[in-house]
């Protein structure tokens, strides 16, 4: 697990655009497994402004959405159907029939799961994962306790998660507490993974994710299990990491590595 820290949350966008940028460079028909959320904000309009400015397309692109709750329909405000498509989808050339995002509507909701991990499967599988994290640790909807070896499916909320996101929903309005979302095993399965944070309330997070023990109960941490797994963060969630001078002195012998002897490394197909 390489762990990169940024003075800011501008910073730390543009660095994750790079990443994804050089992805999509390399192999335009890319499949990029997506995360919703506040966190991948950052790097979704640096996304924009360089397919505007810059001309990176998107047409050959296919994604994969992490997740979405069960329950509210895809034109709902609240959706991840919704959210991806104003805050990415319709803002780049990318072809809307390229993009999946689970049902969350589907009449038999235990379906889903299955049918979209053959979707995934259909397509090579992911060769980039972006993901969040939350404040309990959990990706995805993947929340403490969820199997390590979990695949795509119905997921029940925690209160926790509930109650952070509760603020996106108008007091009375109907609140999902159920939700569909890739496992943890899914996202293990990812070539790469780019995992953002920013912000002192993800930093206890992020230490028992790179530092503490392998649990369920930090569904994070699963991914030490993973070879390619880059962490992007901010001085104020990488805060409380014990080894963060370490991390940094790490960040600049790998990219003197990289720019002397490996300048791909970092893509992956």
């Amino acid at each position: 697990m390489q762990v990169l820290i940024f003075p800011n949350a501008t910073s730390l966008a543009q660095k994750s655009a790079d990443l994804v940028e050089s992805q999509i460079m390399t192999f335009p028909d890319t499949v990029l497994g997506l995360a919703t959320g506040s966190t991948p904000l950052g790097l979704y309009q640096e996304l924009i402004k360089r397919h505007h400015q810059e001309g990176l397309s998107f047409a050959g692109v296919k994604t994969f959405n992490l997740d979405e709750y069960v329950g509210i329909p895809s034109n709902h405000p609240q959706s991840y159907r919704s959210f991806m498509d104003e805050n990415l989808f319709d803002r780049i050339d990318i072809e809307k029939s390229n993009t999946q995002v689970p049902d969350g509507m589907a009449e038999n909701p235990l379906e889903v799961g299955p049918d979209y991990e053959q979707s995934i499967e259909a397509e090579g599988g992911i060769d980039l994962q972006v993901l969040g994290v939350g404040t309990d640790g959990h990706i995805g909807f993947n929340e403490p306790t969820s199997s390590l070896k979990s695949i795509t499916r119905v997921k029940t909320l925690t209160k926790q998660t509930i109650e952070d996101n509760s603020r996106f929903f108008e007091p009375g309005e109907f609140q999902p507490k159920l939700a569909i979302t890739m496992g943890i095993q899914t996202i293990l399965n990812a070539r790469r993974i780019l995992l953002l944070a920013h912000g002192e309330k993800k930093s206890q997070a992020i230490r028992a994710m790179v530092e503490g023990p392998l649990s369920a109960f930090c569904p994070a941490s699963a991914l030490q299990f993973h070879p390619r797994t880059t962490v992007l963060v901010d001085e104020a969630a990488a805060s409380k990491l014990t080894l963060g001078n370490y991390y940094k002195f790490v960040g600049e012998m790998q990219d003197e590595l990289v720019r002397k002897h490996r300048p791909s490394d970092w893509i992956s197909r």
